[in-house]
């Protein structure tokens, strides 16, 4: 029986995936996408280009900003033992508020001394006042018995001319002639004695003078003395009570009740919350176009970048943050690292924006200034002609201790002082 070979196998088909690409298409997608990421890439670099020639190149922008203000040390001017605290942190006083009280038992018996004092030397000095009215009145009448004194001598003198002639023909008897020259001889005497009366009148008036003449009573030395011992013990007794030199929030209190102070002794510190600016800390390649007033837009961390601030330039800096620190940097000792420096520049805020979102001292800020106005100074050149920060509430005590003053001169000093007015200070 012959032999058969099996048939050869037909090749296997080639099993199809469902949904499997070609292997030809993952290059071509690979293309595409890298494509797509070529172009976006190159429509965001033209995109910044764009930015940075229209805007970008016309700002100079830092974060390393922060809040700055004026932060006012409440000191006491006299000695004391704190009896009140009338504001503590965070509370908001205005301008003239008291914020601490000291004991005031000693200054109130030191004014009352100072008063008493001042009294009396107007009442002293009153009577010499009085006493040069006394002297005119006395020369008054010193000229009026002069008057009288001539009247009698031209009298007696006539007398003894009419009788004269008739003692040699025995008219007139020896002794009646000798009676008329006594007589003249005492006008005289009374004439010389009421001269001199007149004259030491006179002399007594015009010494009087040179302590009263053309000086009221409240400019007189002694007056005057006794006046500033016044004010002083006044402005000592006010000053036991501290008030706040301006408006804004009570921060940083260290004082205690019963704690004694010395004048200077910090107590506590008053912010002005209105008057607030940002120091930016630009790098040395950054200030070569900035300027005195650029507009400047500022972001706060606190509030993000929906609220944003406008300031203007208001000055650079006279050094580098380097050049005024505690400890300078050696630089010519030892190895030697260069460090990019900074400047502080000042950044002035808007009152109206500053008054709708507050700031706080410290905050940080971001800072972008719009450089492109290059007219500006880099260095400020006129002299400032208004004080940068002013009160007036230390000078309602003085006007307060004038007024004092002329109380005790016109209770004292009678009709005469009283029209006088107050005295000078």
């Amino acid at each position: 029986m012959a032999d058969t070979a099996p048939a050869p196998a037909a090749p296997a088909a080639p099993s199809a995936t469902p949904g499997a690409s070609p292997p030809q298409a993952a290059p071509a997608t690979r293309r595409r996408v890298l494509g797509l990421i070529g172009l976006a890439v190159l429509l965001a670099g033209a995109g910044w280009a764009a930015w940075h020639w229209l805007e970008g190149r016309h700002n100079e922008t830092t974060d390393n900003a922060y809040v700055q203000g004026n932060v006012v040390q409440i000191t006491p001017q006299v000695a004391g033992t704190v009896v009140a605290i009338l504001a503590d942190e965070t509370d908001p006083v205005t301008a003239g508020a008291p914020l601490v009280r000291l004991d005031a038992a000693d200054a109130q018996v030191a004014l009352a001394r100072a008063e008493a004092q001042l009294a009396q030397t107007v009442r002293g000095l009153r009577g010499t006042y009085a006493n040069s009215a006394t002297l005119a009145a006395q020369i008054g009448q010193r000229e009026a018995e002069l008057a009288r004194t001539a009247s009698e001598l031209a009298r007696a003198q006539a007398d003894v001319a009419r009788r004269a002639p008739l003692v040699a023909s025995g008219a007139v008897g020896q002794e009646e002639f000798a009676h008329a020259q006594a007589q003249l001889a005492a006008a005289r005497s009374s004439q010389a004695a009421a001269q001199a009366a007149l004259a030491t009148a006179r002399e007594a008036l015009a010494a009087q003078q040179t302590q009263t003449e053309g000086v009221a009573l409240a400019q007189q030395p002694a007056v005057a003395e006794a006046a500033a011992r016044v004010r002083e013990a006044y402005l000592a007794l006010r000053r036991s009570t501290l008030p706040a030199p301006l408006a804004g929030v009570v921060a940083k209190r260290q004082v205690q009740i019963g704690q004694r102070v010395a004048a200077g002794t910090p107590l506590m510190t008053v912010v002005a919350l209105d008057q607030l600016w940002v120091d930016a800390n630009f790098k040395e390649p950054q200030l070569a176009r900035l300027r005195i007033g650029q507009r400047a837009t500022l972001t706060a961390d606190v509030y993000g970048r929906q609220v944003q601030y406008t300031g203007r330039v208001a000055g650079l800096g006279a050094g580098t943050g380097a050049a005024f620190a505690l400890l300078p940097a050696q630089n010519a000792t030892g190895n030697w690292i260069k460090v990019v420096q900074r400047v502080p520049v000042r950044i002035t805020l808007d009152a109206a924006e500053l008054a709708r979102h507050p700031l706080r001292l410290g905050l940080s800020m971001l800072v972008s200034v719009d450089v492109s106005d290059p007219a500006g100074a880099t260095l400020a050149t006129a002299a400032r002609s208004v004080p940068v920060a002013q009160t007036a509430v230390f000078d309602v005590l003085t006007a307060a201790a004038d007024a004092e003053v002329a109380r005790i001169i016109a209770a004292h000093g009678g009709p005469a002082a009283r029209a006088a007015g107050p005295a000078r200070r």
